[in-house]
Formats: structure tokens, C-alpha cells, sequence
């Protein structure tokens, strides 16, 4: 996986590779899927939700750049796959997931693979944790059409929004950097579609 699908789509960190080698995608998979838990593609998950391919899972994580000492909001946990690894680079992740059953895997995975400074929330993850923040990294299990500013307004100083954003065909991977109280920093990194997160707002496309 590492060699044929990660490498050659400019993954380079040699603590991102290193993580992958580590943390057991296929233990985050469900057990139907397993053989496939390499595969480049999708893998489907309760309620219509799917995992991200694992390339492009590891370029989200390389471009969040998540240090040790950053705590990090992830929009969307799925299986618990990407919070692991997220969970592997900083002090703390809180992850929100709105489907019950997938919350409850994802606990029960983390859990199984000795993680212990992630944690799973059922929410609805479009307004983000407030409560919680600011955060140093912001990480979006899917895709959306637009960043509400609610999520960008969770962002310490400095801190990173890193998504998929935009319509098909073509989406854009962003990261999106604060770069003072009022402003923010936008630089595209790489296309790709991704299945879209829940209860994120819609552009109305209408225009004068």
C-alpha cells in the first residue's frame, strides 16, 4: 500500500509512513471488508458512510503537518482510522461523529488499538466544539462545499483547517491557515472527490 498507492501520490513524511506502518488500517475495517482494507477505494461503513482511500487519507494527515503538542478537532470519525492516526501526532484529538453506530465502533477501535488521548463524541459535527477550542488543527473527514466561517472562527492563531472543498467533478484539497484574528490563508494542495459530510451548508448558487 505504502509503495504502490501512498508514495507516489507525494506522500513523503517519514512520520506519516511511519504511522501507517504502525497503526493497523485493517483493524478499523469492517470485518466484511477486510480484504480489501488496502485497497485504493472507499470502503463502505454503516449508514451510507464509507473510509476514506488510504491515499488519501495519508495526504490529509501529511498536509495537517499535527504536532505533538497540538490539540486537534476531526469532523467526521468514521471507523476511527484517521483519529488514530491523528491521535499518534498530538496531545489530544476530539473526533464528532453523528451516526450512533459508527461512534460506537470507532470508540471500540480506538479502544482495541491502546488509543487513550482521542475521544469520540456523537454530535453533529458541522458547528464544530466551541467549548473546546481554539484548536491547532482542524481535519474534515469529508468533503464540503463550502468552510463555514463557525468552524474557522475554532482556529488558535496559526491554526490549520485541512478539507476536501468544493463540487464535483473536481474538489479541492485545502489547508486553510489563520494567520490573524480577522484573517485566513487559503492554499490549494491537490484535487480530489470526497463523499460529503452531514448537515454542512449548501451555496445556494444563486448570484446577482
Amino acid at each position: 500500500m505504502i509503495e504502490q498507492q501512498i508514495r507516489p501520490w507525494d506522500v513523503a513524511d517519514a512520520a506519516v509512513l511511519g504511522l501507517l506502518s504502525k497503526v493497523k488500517r485493517e483493524e478499523f475495517v469492517p470485518a466484511s471488508y477486510k480484504g480489501m482494507a488496502f485497497a485504493d477505494m472507499a470502503i463502505p461503513l454503516a449508514s451510507g458512510q464509507s473510509m476514506l482511500p488510504p491515499r488519501v487519507q495519508a495526504r490529509l494527515l501529511q498536509d495537517a503537518a499535527v504536532q505533538p503538542s497540538d490539540k486537534v478537532l476531526e469532523i467526521g470519525a468514521g471507523s476511527g482510522f484517521m483519529t488514530a492516526l491523528l491521535a499518534n501526532q498530538a496531545q489530544r484529538v476530539i473526533s464528532l461523529e453523528m451516526d450512533a453506530e459508527l461512534a460506537d465502533s470507532a470508540r471500540a477501535n480506538l479502544q482495541n488499538a491502546g488509543v487513550r488521548n482521542a475521544e469520540i463524541r456523537q454530535a453533529d459535527g458541522s458547528g464544530g466544539a466551541p467549548a473546546d477550542g481554539p484548536f491547532d488543527v482542524i481535519l474534515l473527514g469529508g468533503s464540503v462545499a463550502e468552510v463555514p466561517h463557525t468552524l474557522l472562527a475554532q482556529l488558535k492563531i496559526g491554526g490549520r483547517l485541512v478539507g476536501i472543498v468544493g463540487d464535483e467533478p473536481i474538489m479541492h484539497a485545502c489547508v486553510i491557515t489563520r494567520t490573524s484574528e480577522n484573517n485566513f490563508k487559503t492554499d490549494e494542495k491537490w484535487d480530489d472527490n470526497a463523499p460529503r459530510l452531514q448537515n454542512f451548508p449548501q451555496p445556494s448558487g444563486f448570484k446577482f
